[in-house]
This record gives structure tokens, sequence and C-alpha cells, in this order.
């Protein structure tokens, strides 16, 4: 009995030691995936009982349990739960005859609580909501509302001004606009929230939100892309129920509090953040806009738990100067994307070992990676399970030539492990792709076909990605016409078209290009004059300042004689891109965005070093 007892622990004890060598991620893998399962089949049985509940049903069982708990805390004020319900119907109230079930309307606000309000009080009628980012002017916001289709625009106290250029095209369509202060000084624009205190805050019937659907849209969030001029993507039940389980799959709770400085107008903010914290049953700390030097004052005030992040932002808080208490806070948890491994190192250093939950997934994507293990440097993790229940590749791709690479059947090669692909995954029943609003087109471009097999489809990532053998997954680069700076995505396409309105440029090239010390590519473009023309700095600044936001105004200008091309006739961009911005290794000339000058100067080998120490801010 004492021998069969003996072999049985020492059995006992080989397994846990093979399973500890062999499979150390085992368990936590486990417990992940339980999670994953849970929350699917919630998902499967609205599917299949035809009985959705919504992120918005949720927030009104959360009311009605809880009324007096506080929901958002903005500004110096606390909203509870009960208060942001009551103020959605009485928005409700307010267009139940302006608007029908299935409409789509626009926002136009900053992080407020009325942001909240507005929305929700829209989806209380059964419409899709489209938000509009608002650091975008003119031809691109009057393209962004027009695309999704809106029949109807209410914009923010403090971005009444965008309004100025693309009312007079509203008015000629009949479009009705509100704005959020008492009154307006504007001809035709209503006041809403004059309006909201003469209404009843009375809900109206649940049945104008009903949906019998997953697939229904809900809202529409803008994302740049190859094809020039912001995307509404469509934005789903469904997605929005999947990202609101962000927070809980990482294990956040009802008494949690998360501080979110993101814009609302990102899915980062609005449905992992806003839909996160309702799913929870949780508050909500909303920013109007980060800053470095508030940032763990805030969370020691409100006594954060949970903080939401790019890794633009955990850049400029590494930066900001050293203060005696940066550590002397409850954050538990940080919830984002984007995160360097150096900046990831000197976060943890700065403010203490807060586990930096990682998730990887595009508005638009029909994939996500979570990295639940923390290991840095990594977006996400993978195993045999996981890729049984989601179907992602990892694909050959010639950076040089810009293209992908096939066999001589003209299918896609896979990527040894290790290597470093372009990440594709699979569109089907489990994952579908329901693309953006207005053109086929949009959507057919991020669909690459027979990919494998005749009739294949996959959604094409743009992404760079390398998975190594305990199946991490890492963030390599962009590839295309597409790149990131300062938290957004930049369509070098738009910026080209936009830039080839400028009287002396002919034609243009834009990319991105790494800057020491910052995250993402900063935008570079390579242009050819006019012939009898010359380069007007002062001219181009104030053209890009006027016509282009911020994150997407081309900070080095580069004059070739002519422009290097693909075998397909695309613009080389890889040779570009590698040459960077140094002046000293480039002889073409140089310039560089200079905003205390509002010109283009000649980018020197003093003001480059300028550049890489920090000295001159991009």
């Amino acid at each position: 009995m004492l021998s069969w007892l003996a072999a049985l622990l020492a059995g006992m004890f080989s397994a846990h030691l093979a399973q500890r060598l062999c499979f150390p991620y085992f368990w936590r893998d486990a417990r992940y995936l339980m999670k994953v399962i849970r929350y699917g089949a919630r998902l499967e049985l609205y599917k299949r009982t035809a009985k959705v509940v919504t992120v918005v049903d949720r927030f009104v069982e959360r009311a009605r349990r809880t009324p007096r708990k506080p929901f958002v805390i903005c500004d110096g004020a606390t909203h509870t739960y009960g208060e942001i319900d009551a103020r959605s119907n009485r928005v409700a109230r307010v267009f139940e005859r302006a608007v029908r079930k299935g409409d789509t309307v626009a926002l136009l606000m900053s992080n407020e609580a009325d942001f909240i309000s507005v929305w929700f009080g829209f989806s209380k009628l059964g419409c899709a909501v489209a938000f509009l980012n608002t650091n975008i002017r003119s031809r691109s916001l009057l393209h962004c509302f027009n695309c999704c289709g809106a029949r109807l625009l209410v914009v923010g106290k403090d971005v009444v001004d965008a309004l100025e250029d693309i009312l007079p095209s509203l008015q000629e369509d009949n479009i009705p606009v509100w704005c959020m202060t008492p009154q307006s000084s504007l001809p035709g624009v209503h006041s809403l929230s004059e309006k909201i205190q003469q209404v009843s805050e009375e809900p109206l019937s649940s049945d104008l939100r009903s949906v019998s659907c997953l697939k229904t849209p809900t809202l529409y969030i803008f994302t740049s892309g190859t094809t020039g001029l912001p995307k509404a993507a469509v934005i789903t039940h469904l997605q929005s129920l999947k990202a609101a389980g962000g927070f809980w799959a990482y294990g956040g709770t009802e008494d949690d509090i998360i501080y979110t400085p993101l814009p609302l107008y990102h899915s980062a903010a609005s449905l992992v953040g806003i839909g996160g914290t309702i799913e929870l049953g949780a508050t909500c700390v909303l920013k109007k806009k980060f800053s470095a030097s508030q940032f763990w004052r805030d969370c020691r005030e409100h006594n954060v738990t949970i903080i939401q992040y790019i890794g633009e932002l955990c850049r400029y808080l590494c930066n900001h100067p050293v203060v005696e208490n940066e550590k002397d806070h409850r954050v538990r948890m940080g919830v984002g994307n984007g995160l360097r491994q150096d900046v990831w190192r000197e976060f943890h250093r700065r403010f203490g070992e807060i586990p930096m939950c990682e998730i990887y997934g595009s508005t638009e994507g029909n994939l996500c990676f979570m990295n639940h293990i923390g290991k840095i440097g990594a977006v996400g993790r993978s195993n045999f399970f996981y890729k049984m229940l989601f179907k992602y590749v990892l694909v050959k791709y010639d950076m040089i030539r810009d293209e992908l690479v096939r066999d001589p059947k003209g299918f896609c090669l896979h990527v040894a492990k290790g290597e470093t692909g372009l990440l594709l995954s699979e569109i089907c029943s489990q994952s579908p792709f329901f693309g953006y609003a207005g053109s086929k087109q949009l959507t057919e471009k991020k669909i690459l076909r027979d990919v494998f097999v005749k009739g294949d489809a996959y959604f094409n990532t743009g992404d760079l990605m390398a998975e190594d053998e305990d199946d991490f997954i890492c963030f390599k680069d962009r590839v295309g016409d597409t790149f990131r700076w300062k938290g957004e995505n930049v369509a070098t396409t738009e910026v080209t078209e936009i830039l080839g309105q400028v009287d002396f440029i002919q034609e243009v090239n834009v990319y991105g290009v790494q800057v020491p010390g910052q995250e993402g590519r900063a935008g570079m473009a390579a242009v050819i004059l006019r012939p009898e023309c010359t380069f007007d700095g002062r001219k181009l600044f104030d053209f890009v300042t006027r016509e282009l936001p911020s994150y997407a105004r081309p900070l080095f200008i580069r004059l070739q004689e002519s422009m290097e091309m693909t075998s397909t006739f695309k613009q080389q961009k890889f040779s570009l891109v590698k040459s960077g911005f140094n002046p000293s290794d480039i002889s073409d000339p140089l310039y560089v965005l200079d905003s205390t000058d509002r010109c283009f100067i000649p980018l020197s080998s003093c003001v480059y070093d300028t550049i890489l120490t920090g000295e001159r801010k991009l």
C-alpha cells in the first residue's frame, strides 16, 4: 500500500515537474480560455434565442439595480448610473419624433459625461451612432458625416468652431444640427442642453432599442486606411459586447475605478473603457484630455485601480520629470496597447510593477489577442486551443516590393516560428468582418481572397508580426500605406492627396520614419516640385496646419528630382523609410516643420541633433 502511494505521489510530482518545464503557462492559459468560453457562450445564447442583451441594456439594468453608484467622474463632477440613465432618457425624448429606429446620427464631442448621455439617448431610440474625430476639420469632417449616412449632428460645446466650414453644406442638405451650449450664435443651430431641461426623464419603451441579431450595427467608428479619407468602421452589437469583456477577462471587478484619458471617439475608450465599466458595474474616471503632470495626481485623488493606456501615453509619463510620490497609488492593472519593451520596463521602474495587459485588435478587425501572461514586449498570446477557435496566419511579405510572397500557384506562404510575417485572420461565421459604411470597395480592399485555396477569404490586418516558440505574439511593423503617430493611424493616401493641392508641388510620396525615443513613426513627404517653382516653407506650413490634423501633418520634407517606383508601378516607400531623415546620410534637401517660426525650415545637422536629444519637440 505504501509503495503504491509513493509511486502515485512520484508520478504526480513528475507530471507537475514536466508541466512546469514543458508547459509553464498551462494553468494560466486554461483559466483565461475558460473565461473566453464562458463569455462566448453568452453571445452564442443571444444568437440562438434572438434575445440580444446589448451594452445599453446592461447599462439600464445597472442603473435600475444601483442608481446611486458613481458611473462617470468627469471635470470634478460625479454622475451616477441613475443620473446618466435619466439624462439619456431626456435626450431620447427630445429626438423621439426627429429620428426613427435604424437611423444613423453623428456625434462630434470631446470627453464629457454628456457624450455618454447623448450616445445612450440615441441608442435607446434604436439609432446607430457615428463618433466623429474632434481633430479633423472641413473636407475630411464633412466626408465622415456623409459616408455613414447620418441624418443629424450633435456637437459638443468646446468644438462648435468645427462647424464653420461644414455648416453651409449640412444646411444645404437639410441636416439638423444641435450643440451642447445653452444658446448658439450660429444660424440654424439648435441648443440641445436647453431643450433637455424641457422634457421628461421617463424612459421610452425598450422595444425601440431591442434587437434580435448580434450583427445589427450600433456604432460607426472612424479609422484611417489605405484608401485615403477616414473610413467608417461598422461596429455591431457583437463587436461592442466582445470589447466590453476586456476588463472582466483580465480580472476586473465592480469595485474597480477605471481611469480613461483616451478620446471616446476611439474604440479603446468607448467600447473597452465605457463598455467594460458597464460590464463590471464599476466606476470610470473620464479625463477630458491626457495630462502627464496630472495623471498620477488624478489616480491618487480618485483611488484609481485600473488605467487605460496607449504606448505613447506611457512614454509621456516616463519622460515626465521624476517626483517623490509617483509610486504612491492604488493602480493594480493597466489595459491598452502599443507598449514598447523599453518603455514598459522604464514604466515598471518608475511607477511600480503594475501588470500591463496588452490587447491587440483593430477597430474593424475580426481578431483579438490578449497578453494575459503579461510578458514584456508581447501584444498577445496564443495556444493550441486558441488557434482552434480563431483562425489566423502569418504569411511571408516582401517589404522591398511591398507585396505578398506567393508560390508558383499564386498562394501565400506560411512563415516559420519566430519569423516575421503579415498577420491575416480568416473570415468565417465565428470571426465575421463587417467592413465599412459606404462603398463596398472600401471593405473589399481589406479582404485577401484565394490565400491558400480558391474561395477562401482573410482580413488583412496590415501588421507584421512574429510568433515565438512559446506562442507569444509580438508586433514588428506596419506595411503598406498607413503608419501610426501620436496614438492615431495616418493614411498616407489621404495626406498625399491633400498635399497634392499645393500649387508648387507636382508629385508626393508620404511615409513614416522612426524617430529615436518616439512611439510610432513621424510623417515625412518626398516631394517633386513643379517646373519653374521653388519650395515655400511658410506657405506649406500654413496649408498643412489648416488642412490636416496635427498627427497627420508631415514633419519632414525631402525634395527629390524623381520618384522611385516598384515593379508594379507603385511608389517605392521602403528605401525612403529605411534612409530616414538624417541630413548626413541624405544628399537631397531636407526640411522640418517648425511650429515656433511657423515654417518648414532647412533640416541641418544641428537641428537634427536637437531632435535626437529631445530639445526640439515634434
